[in-house]
């Protein structure tokens, strides 16, 4: 490997060992994590798709309505101006949680006592025909609204996504390959240790006997001399 390698000791192979399992541990989560978030962009993507169906056809209807407004009242703009004080709509921002991402969600709210001002609007000419093109314009609006906060949390969790799963490939292709010929490496240099060690104590059991064979020998040899040399000279007694 190129990179500087572990010392090689039980502890640093427990440590890596306990490393190792962390990080699987670590992979695993975040893999249940990236399934969690596909499933939902998946069905995010079919919502936003039924939704821009929803939204262009809630559009159609609304300018058709308020086509048929100016028809029936003719220009009614600056009525509506000098009526209407404040919004009678307003956006309010949410989350929603998913596999701990939040998710912007919006939500439309709708005060009808902003509308009380162009209720008289048209109540001569065409006031049922611009209420009902007010209606649709709502319908229009709340699906815009939806459109907008599916397609926000839409991006939000395809980067959510693609940063999950660099992470997951980081311990896939780097990470967990790297702690894993750690220990292989620490692994098979205590196992050469313990040859080594072995045939070392091998060697002095060796020598020990050795030793004591020799030893044993030149005792051996020491007896038998001193035995033949009492024998000599008893001979020489007796003559």
């Amino acid at each position: 490997m190129s990179e500087e390698q572990p010392v090689p000791s039980r502890m640093n192979l427990q440590a890596m060992k306990v490393k190792y399992k962390g990080a699987k541990q670590g992979h695993s989560l975040l893999k249940k994590k990236s399934d969690a978030l596909t499933a939902k962009f998946r069905g995010m993507l079919r919502e936003i798709v039924e939704t821009k169906r929803e939204v262009g056809e809630e559009l159609r209807q609304a300018s058709f309505a308020l086509a048929k407004a100016g028809w029936a009242a003719g220009d009614f703009k600056q009525q509506v101006l000098e009526q209407v004080k404040r919004p009678s709509v307003s956006l309010k921002v949410t989350g929603e949680n998913v596999a701990g991402v939040r998710l912007p969600v919006f939500q439309m709210h709708h005060d009808p006592s902003a509308d009380a001002g162009a209720g008289n609007i048209g109540v001569g000419a065409g006031g049922q025909v611009i209420l009902a093109a007010k209606e649709k314009y709502q319908k229009a609006l709340a699906a815009l609204v939806r459109l907008a906060s599916l397609q926000t949390a839409f991006f939000t969790l395809d980067e959510e996504i693609k940063m999950t799963n660099r992470r997951v490939n980081a311990l896939d292709n780097v990470v967990l390959p790297r702690i894993d010929g750690g220990i292989n490496y620490i692994t098979k240099e205590l196992d050469e240790m313990e040859r080594e060690e072995f045939f070392r104590l091998k060697k002095i059991q060796e020598k020990k006997k050795d030793k004591a064979a020799a030893a044993e020998a030149a005792a051996a040899a020491g007896a038998e001399a001193g035995a033949a040399f009492e024998q000599a000279g008893d001979d020489d007694l007796i003559f």
